[in-house]
């Protein structure tokens, strides 16, 4: 049966352009290709669940420029309810610009644009429809007073606050506490004070932090898979081995898919099963949410 998750994130406008090579600092290269569409981390990650097959409505704002019209669109189509991402007059839509080399490796500068207009107040104003089997799902592209306030309206109301750190905020350690579980990156992992090798240090490393840190902890290590602990156990998933084209999204791809299976019920392990698959076949295929696979 679906159970509605309710993501509170970013939406952008993606401007991606390929590249051979990365530029070292006061460089110009030139591009191969050119593309924009839909992003931001909320988005992303909101598409991925939708399409897993989870029902999605997403919190985010926009600018009131076509840009903000276009995302809004796009994101319906997709079959994620829209009806709280809200433009906002005279301040433009985020968008993120990327650089994607010739192994499939990106580079990101975010602009935030509107996503910043989103505030505590937002939050409140979406406390009567969190409890008990709620999930919800929140990322570092907003503000840390609205990640703060939602893990605190999360522990009132005993919603399920998944928390995906990136890029890290200097959020509230109770916010972090409260993140069941809380998703990093390597990079994003080592900024919290975790660190590790291969995938048996990451397993070990986030074993200690589960209950500490966060409630459980995820930790994504790209082509090697993922980690996962909670105060019980941990485990260690290997990702398949494929012909990566293009790494952008990945991470929202599983993200997104590792949300969705927990609001359905899925324990952590298999959870992070899923979203390991996910992210694995979004690698081989240009584009985010067009590479995103479906249930």
């Amino acid at each position: 049966m679906k159970r509605t998750l309710l993501v509170v994130g970013s939406v952008n406008v993606d401007a991606v352009s390929g590249v051979e090579r990365f530029p070292a600092p006061g460089e110009t290269v030139l591009a191969s290709s050119y593309r924009q569409g839909l992003g931001g981390k909320g988005a992303n990650q909101a598409v991925a669940a939708a399409l897993d097959g989870a029902r999605v409505e997403l919190v985010a704002r926009t600018g009131d420029d076509a840009g903000g019209a276009a995302v809004r669109a796009e994101l319906a189509g997709w079959g994620v309810d829209v009806t709280d991402v809200a433009a906002v007059r005279g301040v433009p839509t985020g968008i993120a610009q990327i650089l994607v080399d010739a192994r499939g490796e990106n580079m990101i500068a975010v602009s935030s644009g509107a996503n910043d207009a989103l505030d505590a107040a937002a939050v409140d104003a979406l406390a009567d429809r969190l409890g008990p089997g709620t999930t919800v799902l929140s990322q570092g592209e907003v503000p840390v007073e609205v990640l703060d306030r939602l893990a605190e309206v999360c522990r009132d109301r005993g919603a399920r606050f998944v928390l995906n750190l990136a890029p890290p905020r200097d959020v509230a350690p109770r916010t972090l506490r409260t993140a069941d579980p809380l998703v990093v990156n390597e990079h994003e992992a080592r900024t919290l004070g975790l660190d590790g090798a291969d995938p048996e240090d990451w397993r070990l490393a986030c074993a200690a932090a589960a209950g500490r840190l966060a409630e459980a902890v995820v930790v994504t290590l790209g082509a090697r898979g993922a980690v996962a602990a909670t105060c019980t156990s941990s485990a260690y998933v290997a990702a398949p081995v494929v012909d990566a084209v293009d790494a952008t999204g990945a991470g929202d791809a599983f993200v997104g898919v590792l949300a969705s299976r927990l609001a359905v019920g899925v324990d952590l392990g298999g959870a992070v099963q899923s979203a390991v698959a996910a992210a694995s076949q979004a690698v081989t295929r240009h584009g985010t949410v067009e590479s995103y696979p479906r249930r």
